[in-house]
């Protein structure tokens, strides 16, 4: 093959693949999700899992009672302002505040402490509900290392 026509075909390759890239990245949502955004992705995540797992109406309920205890988790870590500009506020000056930090960690801590119980105790509904073969595949699931799992694309 002539030196000019591999090259072209190269720089054809590369350049297709870093459109691709940029197009693949290109469409996620920049900032916090919305309330409708985080609603809909629950809904979608909630079919997806019950229809990977075939689950009964019972444990789709008990499913949904997890996924929005995750959500009020999500919110309450959150908190009520934005993360982003909490961070930049401890290093806004020529030190970091320490005690700005501290306080703002020990929120988040509380956040956990105070929300895990629920969490736990609504994943342990949902999982204890589910039938042998249900369990194995959500253990197959958490065994395999791919990107995205049930909540991918595909």
């Amino acid at each position: 093959m002539k030196p000019w026509i591999k090259r072209t075909v190269i720089g054809a390759f590369i350049g297709v693949v870093t459109l691709g890239g940029l197009a693949a990245c290109g469409h996620r949502p920049h900032g916090p999700m919305s309330d409708e955004q985080v609603t809909a992705m629950r809904g979608k995540a909630v079919d997806r899992i019950a229809g990977k797992l075939d689950l009964t109406e019972a444990q789709k309920a008990k499913l949904g009672v997890l996924a929005d205890e995750l959500i009020a988790q999500r919110q309450a870590m959150r908190g009520s302002a934005e993360p982003k500009a909490e961070l930049q506020s401890l290093i806004a000056g020529p030190t970091l505040d320490r005690s700005k930090a501290q306080a703002w960690l020990d929120q988040k801590t509380q956040a956990v402490q105070s929300g895990s119980p629920k969490v736990i105790a609504a994943l342990g509904d949902f999982y204890d509900s589910l039938n042998p073969e249900q369990q194995a595949k959500v253990r197959q699931f958490m065994s395999e290392r791919r990107h995205g799992g049930w909540w991918g694309r595909g």
